[in-house]
């Protein structure tokens, strides 16, 4: 499917996500959430959109409450392999896969990797795809993490919304892009000379070796940068701001 997080997830911090999936349809995903954030319980949520939906027998769709309550449906009309697993807090669904296998193959991924939670979803898709995915095989994917906690502005609880629209190994791709948030939420220069913008990477090699202990070398590679007077601008505002470790030793 191209674009598939344009789609099929779905979430509001401290209220819940959902997927829609199959033949998707968008509004499962706003309307479960409105239901959920009124208080509305995931067993009377899912069946009551199902029921005004005149092609329900042809979704999936899965609904996880922030309490972690789950309601799913997999629609008589979804093409084999389809079908769904969930528990407490935790739901994995397909269709046009392979075998069954790949439904448990991700289950047992996500309950034996007590990682955070996007990089546990990630391994958990990659398991899924090592046991034999999507029979039509791949095009995009998406990765989509909230809060738990209810904001008055619920886009701040956004923590990860990544999506690769179409590549041959989207799945790579989700992982590196997981892994460049991950650099710069973390300050990891040696990760951000790697997999920063060629624009930048100059400057994150600087930072990675002022970390090394290579001052001297930081300091020539940051004065080169320097040179441009919109570089320096930058840079004075990253180490004021504090969001590069090392970098105010190199503008001394």
């Amino acid at each position: 499917m191209l674009a598939v997080g344009r789609a099929v997830p779905w979430g509001k911090a401290g209220v819940g996500v959902v997927v829609t999936q199959s033949q998707p349809r968008r509004g499962y995903g706003p309307h479960a959430l409105a239901g959920l954030e009124a208080g509305v319980p995931v067993g009377r949520v899912l069946p009551t959109l199902l029921s005004r939906d005149a092609g329900a027998a042809g979704r999936q769709v899965a609904v996880l409450a922030a309490d972690g309550s789950v309601a799913v449906h997999t629609g008589e009309e979804c093409l084999a392999a389809a079908g769904d697993r969930y528990g407490d807090g935790w739901s994995v669904q397909g269709n046009l896969l392979r075998s069954p296998d790949v439904l448990d193959a991700m289950v047992d991924a996500y309950l034996r990797n007590p990682l955070p939670l996007a990089e546990r979803l990630l391994v958990t898709l990659e398991a899924g795809e090592a046991a034999g995915g999507d029979l039509r095989g791949r095009q995009s994917a998406a990765l989509l993490v909230v809060g738990g906690k209810r904001l008055a502005e619920p886009w701040d609880g956004v923590a990860v919304d990544l999506r690769v629209d179409h590549a041959r190994d989207p799945l790579g791709q989700l992982r590196q892009l997981l892994s460049l948030q991950r650099g710069y939420e973390g300050g990891d220069s040696a990760a951000l000379a790697d997999l920063a913008p060629d624009s930048t990477k100059a400057m994150h090699a600087a930072l990675e070796a002022a970390r090394r202990g290579d001052l001297e070398g930081a300091r020539a590679a940051v004065a080169e940068l320097r040179r441009n007077p919109q570089w320096e601008e930058w840079l004075r505002s990253g180490a004021v701001a504090g969001r590069f470790p090392h970098l105010t030793q190199l503008l001394d």
